[in-house]
Parts: structure tokens; C-alpha cells; sequence
């Protein structure tokens, strides 16, 4: 199969960017005449989608966004839904607070990767997010890195602290602690990852000389999801390699991005480090060109889950779109 990589080097005012557009000659989607070079910041194109049991299964879901041409699929986990659930559903429309029962019919989040990296080539496998104080981090990061090394560095990562007491609660751990432990299960994550006798001294959490492998092939990005409030922000200049956004209001999002360049050069780090994945992307071509010029990385696009048919022509749909705004880029 025969690619063509044009590599893409940003620099503009906020963020400068560096990665691969991978146009894939013998796919629909994302194919230019020619194969002119974009001009200005053309993010990356991805898919998210609550994969549940009930709707199309990963391995084929990932080969029909491969398939189109998007660069990701993004993947939510949530272990389980406790039915004395109190938490609020955050983010839900008036008359609509009841939790979805997509939420507890989510298929296990890296067994689904697996799956997905088993039957693609180079499709990235994306946590949207993964609840990192949640599950034990020794566990985690194997699972993590073994499913790095095999699909040869295709693994990006977004952490989220995680909205749902009564589910973390049930893991055993204090619904108060998340941010700490959170931090410090990264710590030894990394750790494990990079050394060859990993060891970590954190807050809460510590890890013991030990040795595991495999190591990941590449470091791993982290990618911190969530808004722009001081204490995330504190998180992601600290040991964030991206910033994972749910897509705001259009002011307010420009905003939030001026504010998080202003905030890590005042806390020492450069904001050109710091990638930017934008979920729940917008779906006007006028939309997709202003996140551009923020010089976003990665725009997903969110699809609900529901009968295959329908998951297949809605994968059309914005494959169209898509393609429409490639063509103007």
C-alpha cells in the first residue's frame, strides 16, 4: 500500500506544529489532485465514538475510518455505572440529565484499541479519555505500552480526572484525591516506561525498583482533557504533552486558547510543546478553517453510536465534509 507523507512544519502566532498529513492514494478521503501541498495549518482529522456492544465492533469500526482517510479513532471508558449513581451528568441539556445507557454498555477501551490495531496499518488509537486514578498504574502502564510496542508507536493517550464519584469511588479510592493520584500514577507510568529499573517516589503513590517490559515504542503522548480552570492547567504544563478540549463556543474558544499560551509561558513552558486535539469537532467548513488558524492539531468528530447502517452513513457524512474542507485548505 503506497503512501504519501507531506510533512507539515506550522509557525504561527500561538502554537507552532509540527506533524504528518498522510494522504493514502488508494483511499477516498483526503486524496488531492496532484497532491498540492496545503497551504496555512491543516489539522488532523479524527472520529470518536462511544463503542458500546451494541453497534458496529471495533476492529471493523477502525478499518471504516481508516478506510475514509481520518488519521484517529478516540475511544471513552468507563469501567461501570454504579444505579445509586447521585453525580450529576455534567454537561447535560435541560430535561435531559438521565445518563444515556451507552454509558454502561461501553466495551473495555484498550481491549477495543487492540482490536482496532490488529486490522489497520496506520490509524491512531486514541483514549478519549482514560481515568487514570482509576485503575492500578503498574497494570496500566503494561497495557499501555504493550499495545504501543505492537502497533509500532500508534498510541496517543488522553488522561481525564474523571466526573462520576460513585464509579470511582467503587475502585476503592477517595473521589477527592483524583487529581494526586492521578499525577502520581503518571509518575510511575513514565517511569516504567523510560527506565530500565523504574522507581518513583510520589504524594500518595510510590513504586519500588522493579523491572517491565515492554517498553513503549516511543514516548507516549499524554494528552489532558478536560477545560481551561487553573488546576488542569497546573496538571498540563507540569506533565502534559497536549491539550484534549471539548469544543466551546466559538468566542470562548478562542479565548480558552489564548488563555492557555498566555498561562504556560507564565508558568515556564512553551506553548509550541503543548499539541491541541479538539473534540466534539464542528461540522462547518467555516468552523474547521478558524480552528486552523489557532493552529489546532487534531479536530475530532463526534458520532453517536446506533445501528451499523447508520454508524456507516454518518461515517460517510463527514468523511464528505471533510474532504470538502481539505479541498479549500
Amino acid at each position: 500500500m503506497l503512501n504519501v507523507e507531506l510533512y507539515c512544519f506550522y509557525f504561527v502566532p500561538i502554537f507552532m506544529v509540527h506533524g504528518f498529513v498522510v494522504v493514502n492514494i488508494e483511499k477516498p478521503l483526503m486524496k488531492r489532485n496532484g497532491m498540492q501541498k496545503f497551504s496555512g495549518t491543516v489539522p488532523k482529522l479524527g472520529i470518536t465514538m462511544l463503542a458500546t456492544c451494541n453497534t458496529l465492533p471495533p476492529s471493523q469500526l477502525a478499518q471504516e475510518v481508516e478506510g475514509r482517510g481520518f488519521d484517529s479513532l478516540w475511544l471513552p471508558e468507563h469501567s461501570h455505572i454504579p444505579s445509586s449513581r447521585a453525580t450529576p451528568f455534567p454537561g447535560a441539556a435541560p430535561g435531559r440529565e438521565e445518563l444515556p445507557d451507552v454509558y454502561w454498555n461501553l466495551n473495555d477501551q484498550l481491549v477495543a484499541l487492540a482490536m482496532a490495531a490488529a486490522v489497520t496499518e496506520d490509524l491512531i488509537l486514541g483514549t478519549a479519555v482514560t481515568l487514570v486514578a482509576q485503575h492500578d498504574p503498574i497494570w496500566l502502564a503494561k497495557q499501555l505500552a504493550t499495545l504501543d510496542f505492537h502497533s509500532q508507536g500508534r498510541l496517543e493517550v488522553g488522561v481525564g480526572f474523571g466526573w462520576n464519584r460513585e464509579e470511582y469511588e467503587a475502585h476503592g479510592h477517595n473521589f477527592s484525591d483524583r487529581y494526586t493520584r492521578t499525577k502520581d500514577n503518571i509518575g510511575i507510568m513514565r517511569a516504567l516506561w523510560t527506565q530500565d529499573e523504574a522507581s518513583f517516589d510520589g504524594e500518595r503513590e510510590s513504586l519500588e525498583p522493579s523491572w517491565s517490559w515492554p517498553k513503549p515504542s516511543r514516548n507516549i503522548p499524554l494528552l489532558l482533557g478536560g477545560g481551561s480552570g487553573p488546576r488542569l492547567l497546573s496538571h498540563l504544563f507540569e506533565w502534559g504533552d497536549g491539550w484534549m478540549p471539548i469544543r466551546s463556543p466559538k468566542g470562548s474558544f478562542v479565548d480558552d486558547v489564548l488563555r492557555v499560551q498566555r498561562l504556560a509561558e507564565e508558568a515556564g513552558r512553551d506553548p509550541a510543546s503543548i499539541s491541541i486535539t479538539v473534540m466534539n469537532a464542528p461540522q462547518s467548513i467555516d468552523e474547521l478553517e478558524e480552528l486552523g488558524e489557532l493552529a489546532v492539531d487534531r479536530v475530532v468528530f463526534t458520532i453517536w453510536p446506533q445501528e451499523p447502517d447508520a454508524v456507516l452513513s454518518e461515517l460517510d457524512r463527514l468523511a464528505g465534509i471533510a474532504d470538502s474542507f481539505l479541498s479549500r485548505s
